[in-house]
């Protein structure tokens, strides 16, 4: 087996990002509902499978994929292990093991993320059906009374637990604090989350220094840094990219490998600018690249409908939109070639 430092690598290596497949039922019915499509075991099944089997995109653009433990233990309508189909185009199947946030007592609607009981040997399963890295999302809300001082810490702390059990079952720990950008009001400016994001990954890493973790085997999957999705503060990339690095320079260790962006309510076209005007300013200790769901997703989602006839069109859509992602991570992507397609 990889050590947890080769897998981390090879997740974040040149040119290549994460995929995001593990929406919740309520977030893929939500999804589904735009094309108006029920949501069951069978439509679940062809809509990942349609990804899957996108050789170009998954085999050129993509190093990894977050499922579900529905998904990671799913067959193809063939009988096709999913993870056999990933091994194919040499994409590590990973699993998000956090079992959803709910609200913290004592707060006016802080969350806290849940799913540590049991963690331990759900991650020996995991590690012997095929996953080798894993995601925890701890949610950071931004309002005019959060986050509270205790609503950080308890995440944070989360967190921490969380990747040293990972660690301890040969699983790299993909650790994603998000601040939300598009929580309620969402009307914050960009310097707000810039203040939020730090106070969020300075006390991540405390934690994560105190439980143990072995930062040169994990992966950080932290929001950019960007104004609220309603507020009337809409800076151009090289504005975000700026404020971005210099959160991420400032409190998270250079002996990271890599950090994986989430996309974090940006349309798709701005989660790939932002992120390759990070990359062309060049000043990253680490590897910066994608984690995005709906942001690689969204496109072909529309094109496939549904519908098996559609799987060409689909198909093409996310490799576009996945090769776009992969020319960001390397700083070389630009509006242009995004219109070409």
């Amino acid at each position: 087996m990889p050590s947890l430092q080769e897998t981390a690598r090879q997740l974040v290596s040149k040119g290549t990002g994460i995929l995001a497949a593990d929406e919740s039922e309520g977030t893929i019915a939500k999804r589904f509902a735009v094309i108006g499509l029920p949501v069951t075991f069978e439509t679940r099944r062809d809509y990942r499978e349609m990804l899957f089997r996108s050789r170009e995109a998954m085999s050129q653009y993509i190093s990894g994929v977050i499922l579900t433990e529905e998904t990671l233990k799913q067959d193809a309508a063939d009988g096709t292990p999913f993870v056999a189909l990933l091994a194919d185009v040499n994409a590590i199947p990973g699993i998000k093991v956090d079992r959803g946030a709910f609200e913290m007592p004592g707060t006016k609607g802080e969350k806290i993320t849940e799913g540590l009981d049991g963690l331990r040997q759900r991650l020996k399963h995991y590690a012997e059906i095929g996953a080798r890295f894993a995601k925890w999302r701890g949610v950071i809300a931004v309002s005019s009374y959060a986050p509270s001082r205790n609503g950080i810490r308890a995440n944070a702390h989360v967190l921490a637990r969380y990747a040293a059990l990972c660690q301890e079952a040969g699983i790299v720990p993909v650790v994603e604090p998000e601040v939300l950008a598009d929580g309620e009001p969402g009307d914050h400016g960009i310097e707000r989350c810039a203040e939020v994001t730090a106070e969020t990954l300075a006390t991540v890493f405390d934690e994560l220094r105190l439980a143990g973790v072995d930062l040169t085997g994990m992966l950080l999957k932290p929001n950019m840094v960007t104004p609220g999705v309603r507020s009337a503060d809409r800076p151009g990339a090289e504005v975000i990219a700026r404020r971005t690095l210099d959160v991420l320079k400032a409190h998270v260790p250079a002996s990271v490998p890599g950090i994986a962006f989430l996309s974090g309510g940006q349309s798709d076209e701005a989660a790939t600018a932002n992120l390759s005007a990070m990359n062309r300013l060049g000043e990253a200790p680490w590897a910066l690249t994608f984690s995005y769901g709906r942001a690689l997703q969204t496109a072909a989602l529309l094109a496939w409908g549904g519908d098996a006839r559609n799987l060409a069109p689909a198909q093409a859509a996310f490799a576009h939109r996945a090769k776009m992602n992969a020319l960001a991570a390397q700083g070389e992507w630009a509006p242009e070639l995004d219109r070409a397609a």
